[in-house]
């Protein structure tokens, strides 16, 4: 009988390759389990892509197993050549510490820290970095053969434009990790995306080559999310949609989920939100009958702000959403209305009080003196959300949000943002 996670990893589209599905549900029916996903921090910050194998590690989590959480201090350092065509430029020590601890604040928000089957975070770098080059050699160098490892993808392709002895050697590494966590912490499963099979069978390989007795691990790789129209997912008009709030506000977090299409959202709901079955099948019945409510976008919109920024963030994000569509922007901070803004016609403009009519000519608002004209006068105008209807309105440091910038509104949804320089 397969294992009820299990079963609900293929329901929700969650598993991509399996080294020995039937073992691994047997030893997931028979005890709690440890089990690993590894992060390398190649930034400050995570996006949404990097989230699924995480996601999935978390639902293991919420069955009773206890997740392990790599960082990849010292494979950071290297560099991953999986799904890449060149060199990754290598990054200092300084770097891949601050890295390392943008990431560690992340994971706090999408893990269990606290319960008896707590997460656990560990960093390669404090086995890895120990390791000189002759035990790295003797003791690990000789259990992967050359031609092992020339059978991974991540390498065979790369054979053509160049790979280094540097990168060549990361499947190794990563293996020592796998190796090393089987031996102190009991891990028996690492989750990866679809481009670390090449990299968890290499563990898998050291594992049994390293163990008298017949080794018990696994691996198992998540499928590779992308939209319905085969485009690649997680980026928003302003790039990656990043979890690091200064990188991209919860505000543009929650935008980017309520905007999934109809035909990708109950996909998204599946493969990153904990709600149910039922309550997802309830979503989908209602994207077949009732699009129009968006009910299922508003419901991962929530879910995932929620998730990666808290109550009080998704409070926010929601706010500034309905004082946009009212058009209500009185309601909003000069901040909120920087991050609502972010992306709309922007243009400079010197720190000088304008009559409303020049301001909005000259920004290109209104085409013409004539046209701006008629639009003061017609009700067409507004200033950080205020109606302005008297032609001889002077926009002055009253109307500079912050000391920096303001928010035009001609008619009801065209709107634009003047910078004071």
């Amino acid at each position: 009988m397969t294992n009820e996670l299990i079963q609900d990893l293929q329901w929700r589209g969650l598993l991509y390759q399996q080294t020995d599905e039937e073992g691994m549900a047997k030893l997931l029916d028979e005890q709690k389990i440890s089990l690993y996903c590894g992060v390398d921090p190649t930034a400050d910050s995570m996006h949404i892509g990097h989230i699924v194998p995480l996601l999935t590690l978390r639902r293991f989590q919420m069955h009773g197993h206890q997740p392990i959480l790599l960082v990849g201090g010292a494979t950071g350092m290297i560099g991953d050549p999986s799904g890449r065509n060149e060199e990754r430029q290598l990054q200092t020590t300084e770097q891949i510490d601050r890295n390392v601890k943008g990431i560690k604040v992340q994971m706090e928000q999408i893990f269990d820290f606290q319960s008896e089957n707590g997460a656990k975070m560990v960093n390669n770098q404090d086995w890895i970095g120990q390791m000189s080059v002759i035990e790295f050699l003797r003791d690990y160098g000789k259990l992967i053969s050359v031609n092992y490892m020339l059978a991974k993808d991540s390498v065979a392709s790369r054979l053509e434009t160049g790979i280094s002895f540097t990168e060549f050697s990361y499947t190794i590494i990563q293996a020592i990790d796998f190796n090393h966590l089987y031996n102190h912490h009991n891990c028996r499963i690492q989750i990866g995306g679809s481009d670390q099979w090449g990299n968890i069978t290499s563990g898998l390989e050291m594992i049994r080559k390293t163990h008298d007795e017949e080794s018990k691990a696994y691996g198992i790789t998540i499928p590779l999310v992308t939209k319905a129209d085969g485009t690649k997912f997680g980026k928003s008009a302003g790039g990656a949609v990043w979890l690091d709030p200064k990188k991209t506000s919860p505000y543009e977090f929650y935008q980017f989920w309520i905007n999934a299409a109809d035909a990708d959202v109950i996909k998204y709901l599946k493969i990153f939100t904990f709600i149910s079955r039922e309550e997802i099948e309830e979503l989908e019945a209602s994207v077949e009958t009732e699009a129009h409510l968006r009910k299922a976008q508003k419901t991962l919109a929530e879910e995932m702000t929620k998730l990666i920024h808290g109550q009080e963030a998704l409070a926010d994000a929601q706010r500034i959403t309905t004082a946009l569509f009212s058009g209500d922007l009185k309601a909003l901070s000069a901040a909120e209305m920087k991050a609502a803004f972010k992306d709309v016609p922007s243009v400079e403009m010197a720190k000088e009080n304008k009559s409303i009519v020049d301001l909005i000519v000259e920004a290109g608002i209104s085409s013409s003196k004539r046209q701006a004209r008629e639009d003061v006068t017609n009700g067409a105008i507004s200033v950080n959300g205020e109606k302005v209807i008297d032609l001889e309105y002077v926009v002055d440091e009253k109307d500079r949000l912050e000391d920096a910038f303001a928010i035009i509104r001609r008619g009801k949804k065209k709107y634009h943002m003047v910078q004071f320089q």
